[in-house]
C-alpha cells in the first residue's frame, strides 16, 4: 500500500468513527463527555490514540496533558506507529465478530490498546528514554495483564484477541498479520542473556494459553494450537497441537533454574 492510499484510508476510517461517536454522543447523553473528551475534541486519529492511551496510563488527571503532548510527540517522530495502529484496528474490524462499530477496539478493547501503549514505549525504548519505556510497560501490566517487553520487535496487523496473560520477552520477534490470543507466552528456557526468545513469522497463529519457549522459530503461517507447548521450531504452514511434557530423573541438588537451562 502506498502512503497515498494509507492516508486516504486512515482518513476514511477517522471520518467514519467521528461520524459515529457523534451520533452514539446524542444518543447517550451519559455518554457524550467520554465521546468528546476521547474522540470528538481531536482532529486526527493520532491524536485520539495518544489521548486514550495518556488517559490511561497517566498516574493522576493532572499528567493527562503532559502525557498526550510526549505521545504526539512520539507519533510525529515515527510515523509507522499510527500506520501499525491503524493497521491493527483493521484487524480488529475484520475479524473481531463482537465488534459492530468503528472506534470499539480504539476506546475499549484492552488488548489493542496494550499493544499500541507497546508501540510508544518500543519508541522510546529506541531512542534511549529506558524510564518511560519501563513506566509504560509497568502500567499496562497492571491495567491489562499484558507484559510485552519493550525492547520485542512486533509488526503490523497484529490481531490480539481478549490479550489477558499475554507475555512477550525482550528478544521476541513477532511479524506482520500474527493472531495472538489470551494467556499465549513467547518466554525464555532461563538462559540469562542473549537472543532467548522466539521469533513468530508473518500470518502465524498462536492459540489461547500456548507457551512458546526458546530462541525458536513459528514459521510463517504456522497454526499453534490452545494450550500447546512448543520449544522445537514449527515449519512454515505447520499446524501442532498438544503439550510433551515427561517425568525427567535429577539430582538431589539439581535446582528448578538449572532444569530449565537444560536443552
Amino acid at each position: 500500500m502506498t502512503d497515498y492510499h494509507r492516508s486516504i484510508d486512515l482518513q476514511r476510517l477517522w471520518h467514519t468513527v467521528l461520524a459515529e461517536a457523534r451520533a452514539d454522543a446524542q444518543r447517550f447523553p451519559l455518554l457524550a463527555d467520554f465521546y468528546r473528551l476521547n474522540l470528538l475534541q481531536h482532529a486526527t486519529f493520532a491524536a485520539a490514540l495518544a489521548y486514550v492511551l495518556a488517559a490511561k496510563l497517566a498516574d493522576s488527571d493532572a499528567q493527562i496533558v503532559p502525557w498526550h503532548r510526549l505521545f504526539n510527540d512520539l507519533m510525529a517522530a515515527h510515523p509507522e506507529i499510527e500506520a501499525a495502529a491503524l493497521k491493527d484496528l483493521s484487524c480488529q474490524l475484520q475479524s473481531n465478530a463482537s465488534v459492530k462499530d468503528h472506534y470499539t477496539p480504539l476506546l475499549h478493547f484492552g488488548g489493542y490498546q496494550a499493544l499500541q501503549s507497546y508501540r510508544l514505549a518500543h519508541a522510546c525504548w529506541q531512542q534511549g528514554d529506558r524510564p518511560l519505556a519501563n513506566y509504560i510497560q509497568g502500567r499496562v501490566v497492571t491495567l491489562y495483564g499484558v507484559d510485552i517487553h519493550p525492547a520485542a520487535q512486533v509488526g503490523a496487523g497484529i490481531f490480539i484477541d481478549h490479550a489477558v496473560g499475554i507475555v512477550v520477552g525482550e528478544t521476541a520477534v513477532i511479524e506482520d498479520d500474527v493472531t495472538l490470543f489470551q494467556s499465549v507466552t513467547l518466554g525464555g528456557t532461563g538462559k540469562g542473556s542473549g537472543d532467548r526468545h522466539p521469533k513468530v513469522r508473518q500470518g502465524a497463529f498462536i492459540g489461547s494459553g500456548a507457551l512458546i519457549l526458546g530462541n525458536i522459530e513459528i514459521g510463517a503461517g504456522a497454526k499453534v494450537g490452545a494450550g500447546a507447548i512448543v520449544v522445537k521450531s514449527v515449519a512454515p504452514n505447520q499446524t501442532v497441537i498438544g503439550s510433551a511434557a515427561k517425568s525427567i530423573s535429577a539430582a538431589p541438588h539439581t535446582n528448578a533454574k538449572t532444569l530449565m537451562q537444560k536443552p
